[in-house]
């Protein structure tokens, strides 16, 4: 079966995308606004892009024409903020954070998580999750009604029994929720995950 995206509205290329672009990390972002309030939503259109700069991107959409999703506006206002990731520890708490609450509304608070003071930026890390990427706003490019946000990572800060014995992440010990498509979602542990090396050339 062939299916042709000139055939199909927003919302049915949006589904169909998110349902073979899959697994999908979720950045789950906290800012804080201009105002003071702390903000935290999720977002699974998510990818490292580059190591030198060090740049991963985002892609986030608008409210409807005219407004921004909060966490947009706050980045544009503000140039910060951090990228906590989401484990099988924080599931619930992301899922209410995925509530469009009212842009006066702390989402830590309705989600019962801990706010902590992150090291360059204002924006807080959620003490809860196990690795808080700190980041700048690098560039933000608009296309339609989304936002592609580029952040440069300042810092990470990583839970010490999740490193292995090189420094590393061991990602088995991490235990990530990937998104899927719908309202489908993986869990990436030791025993459904595997090593293959690439092959050395001949």
């Amino acid at each position: 079966m062939e299916i042709d995206f000139k055939d199909l509205n927003p919302k049915q290329i949006y589904k169909l995308m998110t349902s073979v672009i899959v697994p999908r990390p979720i950045a789950w972002i906290s800012t804080v606004s201009a105002e003071g309030i702390n903000n935290l939503a999720p977002f699974s259109y998510f990818a490292g892009v580059s190591s030198d700069p060090p740049l991963l991107i985002v892609s986030i959409g608008s409210k409807s024409e005219t407004v921004k999703k909060d966490t947009w506006k706050n980045i544009e206002e503000t140039g910060e903020f951090v990228v906590n990731m989401v484990t099988r520890d924080v599931l619930e708490e992301m899922n209410i954070t995925s509530i469009p609450f009212d842009e006066e509304i702390d989402e830590f608070e309705k989600a019962g998580l801990t706010p902590v003071s992150s090291k360059y930026v204002k924006a807080p890390r959620v003490k809860e999750s196990p690795v808080n990427i700190e980041c700048k706003k690098y560039e933000i490019i608009q296309i339609g009604k989304m936002g592609l946000i580029l952040g440069e990572v300042l810092t990470v800060h990583v839970r010490d029994d999740i490193l292995n014995e090189k420094g590393y992440v061991d990602t088995t010990k991490l235990e990530i929720i990937g998104r899927l498509g719908g309202a489908n979602y993986c869990l990436i542990t030791k025993e459904n995950s595997f090593e293959m090396k690439r092959p050395d050339k001949e």
